[in-house]
């Protein structure tokens, strides 16, 4: 079936469609050359339609072990090449059986570069994946409706659950946390207790852990208040690791401020410099929004980590509380784990 991707300025991208219409969701790239799996199920995404800038997708399948959630969260994928016959000794099904299991809608031999350039120039904004036939004034309709900017409520954990370990106690807010991210703190030996992104500062208190960690997640952190009040609070009650959106809600829970990137950081392949030892590695990056800098001045911070490509914070750390946070995703799962070192600081932080 043809099919394409319309976006909110009127501009129309044709090519061949799987799984019928999308819903409406931010249009935005990724331009990682693999992890075309761990992206799709990385909530972080949810609610929008996944722009993937490398032009031959699904060539090694896919793979249970790949998923970083239950399923997937986005709206949409669109790329260029959908390879209907992998070569890998791992895969257990093709992309194609994949994203039909997961009801994913697939605009495939897309201009892919013509839409990374689009969003690029004019920054990420709704659109919608349609048949080719699509009424105009239907595509119109559903272009008018809005993006909920708080969607960390359908990714969040329902109830608490507990990883155990032999090391130190450790609260995760999950506000839409990666498989693979649970996989490196469980590495340290700590004793997870993963909680839903709305639990109190009282409840997590009267768990008495030895650390807390805030995970990353999809969505506008401004859109969370209940959970800015609650790291306000515990700031300096345990040590604190933050990655992603757990990094912007840090910064505002100190008095800081986020703001929205023109077309964010997608991949994982962003270099990042470590301002502490000057040295730069590739990360994983997903995220729409960035915290401030000028927002954090004069404040008891010190910025830690800059991204290469644009300048933005890539983290920070509290001068006197063993409180630090990095905006990319130091696991990988896709891409480098040149940063998974971060999990064993933290480890020791939760020790002291």
């Amino acid at each position: 079936m043809k099919g394409k991707l319309v976006l909110e300025d009127g501009s129309e991208f044709p090519g061949n469609l799987l799984n019928g219409s999308s819903e409406l969701g931010e249009v935005v790239f990724n331009t990682g050359m693999t992890g075309y799996q761990e992206t799709l199920t990385d909530p972080s995404y949810c609610g929008q339609i996944i722009t993937m800038t490398y032009p031959l997708i699904g060539n090694y399948g896919t793979a249970q072990a790949f998923n970083q959630a239950t399923h997937s969260y986005a709206k949409g994928f669109v790329i260029g090449q959908l390879c209907e016959h992998p070569g890998n000794y791992q895969a257990e099904e093709t992309l194609p059986a994949y994203l039909n299991e997961q009801g994913i809608p697939c605009l495939y031999d897309v201009d892919t570069r013509a839409v990374t350039r689009k969003i690029r120039a004019g920054g990420a904004m709704k659109g919608v994946i349609v048949p080719a036939d699509t009424d105009n004034a239907r595509v119109k309709a559903i272009l008018a409706g809005d993006v909920p900017s708080n969607v960390v409520t359908a990714v969040t954990t329902r109830q608490m659950y507990k990883i155990p370990g032999k090391g130190p106690s450790v609260v995760v807010m999950d506000f839409g946390i990666k498989q693979n991210i649970v996989n490196s703190l469980a590495k340290t030996g700590m004793n997870l207790t993963v909680v839903p992104a709305g639990t109190s500062a009282a409840a997590i208190m009267e768990m008495n852990p030895d650390g807390l960690f805030l995970s990353n997640g999809p969505g506008d952190p401004k859109a969370l208040p209940g959970a800015i009040a609650t790291i306000r609070e515990l700031l300096d009650y345990r040590p604190i690791f933050g990655i992603c959106l757990g990094h912007q809600l840090l910064a505002l829970a100190m008095g800081g401020n986020t703001y929205k990137l023109p077309f964010g950081h997608r991949g994982s392949n962003h270099p990042v410099k470590d301002l502490m030892t000057g040295r730069v590695t590739i990360t994983s990056q997903n995220h729409g929004y960035a915290v401030d800098e000028a927002s954090i001045q004069g404040m008891d911070v010190t910025v830690t980590h800059r991204a290469v490509n644009d300048g933005t914070i890539e983290g920070m750390r509290h001068n006197r509380l063993p409180v630090f946070s990095v905006q990319y995703h130091p696991e990988a799962a896709p891409g480098p784990d040149d940063n998974v070192y971060l999990f064993d600081r933290f480890l020791e932080n939760t020790k002291q």
